[in-house]
């Protein structure tokens, strides 16, 4: 049996991981030469798409039955990812969802993967988010190298948009479907489901139960 408390140890979890290692690679003497440095990056830019989809999951309010708690978490994990505001991205997740595949839904374009990805990204930055995010390199920078940061800090974040976008938005949408949600699923794989970008590309299961966590997506795959 679940407990009501699961998804909120879940989002600790993921948070908590994200930042350890981060705390880890910023004050790491590295070498370009070291393989793991390029597995860490990838480790991080997975932890950093966690945080998206925690965020994510606070706007299905399935992280707590305690809306508090809930968007508080939510708030929280998608500033850490890139200094967004939670319920601007709210307002827009669930415009995707009352207008999947039309005019109206800002994750939708019917253009090539590149022109899709920079409007799904112009969709959801803001000015005052790059303020921001410039404010805390520079802030960061006093203290912390600077290959550091661009290495552990810029980079996993930025390659973690390509994640989500790739297998959460362009993959289950793009082209024609047979199904009212307008969305196509991935082959039955939980490593891979998982690793891509957390069970995200079950996505037709995703927009059939919005109601489900990214933790609980794989067991509606018949």
């Amino acid at each position: 049996m679940t407990s009501k408390h699961t998804g909120v140890f879940v989002a600790a979890a993921v948070i908590g991981c994200w930042f350890t290692l981060l705390y880890f690679l910023l004050q790491w003497d590295f070498s370009w030469s070291n393989p793991l440095v390029y597995v860490l990056i990838l480790l991080q830019m997975h932890l950093y798409t966690g945080l998206f989809i925690t965020a994510h999951d606070a706007m299905h309010s399935t992280i707590s039955s305690n809306k508090k708690t809930n968007n508080f978490i939510g708030y929280l994990s998608v500033f850490l990812y890139a200094g967004f505001f939670y319920n601007r991205l709210y307002a827009k997740h669930h415009q995707h969802h009352r207008h999947v595949h039309t005019i109206d839904d800002p994750d939708y374009a019917d253009k090539g993967f590149w022109k899709w990805y920079f409007r799904f990204m112009l969709n959801y930055v803001t000015v005052t988010q790059l303020i921001i995010m410039a404010a805390a390199y520079n802030i960061m920078k006093i203290w912390i190298a600077e290959p550091n940061l661009l290495l552990f800090w810029v980079l996993p974040s930025l390659l973690s948009t390509f994640q989500l976008f790739y297998f959460g938005t362009y993959l289950p949408h793009k082209g024609d479907h047979d199904n009212e949600y307008q969305s196509r699923t991935q082959k039955k794989n939980h490593f891979l489901a998982f690793i891509s970008c957390y069970f995200f590309g079950y996505h037709l299961e995703h927009h059939q139960k919005p109601y489900l966590p990214w933790w609980k997506l794989h067991k509606t795959k018949a």
